[in-house]
């Protein structure tokens, strides 16, 4: 077996690698394919084609999350592994060789996956309401070793308007740790920080070059620590970002249709999805709309494809053909136009948004909020106000990190459609070409085989 690395490294395209000098002398003493990614082109989809080789319709993972029918609840980024179908890249592994051994590094469904190492972010929830930064590991014992040696993992540099390099070098310091130590056969390495500035201010933005620079330092240390083990290095992303100008509110659009039901709690509207006729739930630029009864569809699907911002509507033979035909789906499924995304907001009162709308809340909001990524514009004085509510934190009291604002209009940059241009998408570098397949893109539904290869030897 040939020890493998594979760096995850979130938004990098064609376009942007002449700015990554290490991972551009990767693809120039090996070679650089487009990777042909699936629908919807986000992190949770993406990684569970790659590492199964699997369709969404065969893996289940059809968004970075969806509406739990049985529960009458949608619950995006949930962590256990046991929500992916298919054989996984490391069971395939082991099959063919007993002693091989796998170590996950924040890629997601990490929790309980049969890998022999494995590192995710988990924080803390309290009974008081306060989110602690923290990270599940296996063996358990990892988690103390890691913060031990490198401090506690940054959370609030992983997520939210504090987003930065801070987290992707925890990660990468902790998955060089873990190299070093466990000499794992196959290393996946999942490294967020493109994505945070291609959303916040697009891919064209003068800044988008430095931070490109700044992630491909981190790489340089995993590479040669790849090299000293004798090992392949291959470096892939999921997706491109795209320039985007125009946010669409899909479930704005079914409220005022008569589809769509609220809950109001003390004054504010919850999304009460179980009493909904019609309800989307947005992930980035892709929607799955939940329709209860069969005979709304052709007007719920007239009144999406009448949006402004919406490219496509998918029905039963459309999710089909996108590989999208699997009951968490919804049954229509809209896809943005490229210079557009959906946002989840179904009030059409800012006023009576929920308390959790201002907040970095992943778990309670009904769809994905890149919002999340800004401070609040009106907030005069940003520092003050996140050191106060930090001070309440501190002394016990309750307190409400309410510095989200609802402007939507401010991001920049989405995913989700594939990409018009090659070289505006994903991409897949290897320093070891013979085991590439054909010529062309690399599907990602190859790319289990692909990596099996270079462990174990393949094509030529």
């Amino acid at each position: 077996m040939t020890p493998t690395l594979v760096l995850d490294i979130v938004g990098l395209t064609p376009a942007l690698l002449p700015h990554a000098p290490h991972l551009q002398a990767l693809a120039q003493q090996g070679a650089m394919r487009p990777l042909q990614t699936v629908l919807p082109a986000v992190t949770t989809t993406v990684q569970s084609t790659l590492l199964t080789g699997l369709q969404p319709r065969d893996h289940g993972i059809v968004a970075n999350g969806w509406y739990f029918r049985d529960l009458s609840e949608i619950w995006l980024w949930r962590q256990s592994n046991r929500l992916v179908g298919g054989e996984k890249i490391w069971e395939a592994a082991r099959r063919r060789d007993p002693a091989f051994t796998c170590a996950k590094l924040f890629w997601w469904y990490n929790m309980y996956a049969s890998v022999d190492v494995a590192v995710t972010p988990r924080p803390m929830y309290l009974a008081d309401g306060r989110k602690l930064p923290d990270i599940h590991t296996h063996p358990a014992a990892l988690r103390d070793d890691l913060q031990g040696h490198l401090g506690q993992f940054p959370l609030f540099e992983f997520w939210g308007p504090g987003a930065g390099i801070g987290s992707s070098r925890w990660i990468a310091d902790s998955s060089l740790r873990v190299m070093q130590q466990r000499q794992p056969t196959l290393t996946l390495i999942y490294l967020p920080h493109l994505d945070y500035d291609l959303q916040r201010f697009g891919p064209h933005h003068p800044g988008i070059a430095a931070q490109v620079a700044a992630v491909d330092a981190l790489c340089a240390p995993l590479i040669e620590q790849a090299r000293r083990m004798g090992g392949h290095v291959v470096a892939l992303s999921e997706y491109g970002i795209t320039e985007v100008s125009r946010p669409v509110h899909i479930n704005r659009a079914l409220r005022q249709a008569g589809w769509l039901e609220v809950r109001v709690e003390r004054g504010l509207e919850q999304l009460d999805a179980g009493a909904s006729d019609a309800f989307a739930v947005a992930d980035h630029q892709l929607a799955h709309v939940y329709v209860a009864r069969p005979e709304l569809l052709p007007a719920v699907a007239a009144c999406l494809r009448a949006l402004p911002g919406v490219e496509a509507v998918l029905d039963d033979e459309g999710k089909r053909a996108a590989g999208l035909d699997h009951p968490r789906s919804g049954e229509l499924v809209a896809v943005a136009a490229a210079d557009s995304w959906f946002t989840y907001y179904h009030f059409l009162d800012d006023a009576r948004a929920p308390d959790f709308a201002r907040t970095v809340d992943i778990h309670r909001k009904p769809g994905y909020d890149p919002v999340e990524l800004f401070i609040d514009a009106r907030i005069r004085m940003p520092r003050l106000a996140v050191a106060t509510r930090l001070a309440r934190k501190a002394l016990g009291m309750r307190y409400l990190m309410d510095v989200i604002g609802l402007d939507a209009s401010r991001v920049r940059g989405s995913h989700g459609r594939p990409t018009d241009r090659a070289e505006d998408g994903p991409l897949f570098i290897t320093s070891a070409p013979e085991h590439l397949p054909g010529d062309g893109p690399v599907p990602a539904t190859a790319v289990k085989q692909v990596l099996l290869d270079h462990m174990f030897g393949g094509r030529t």
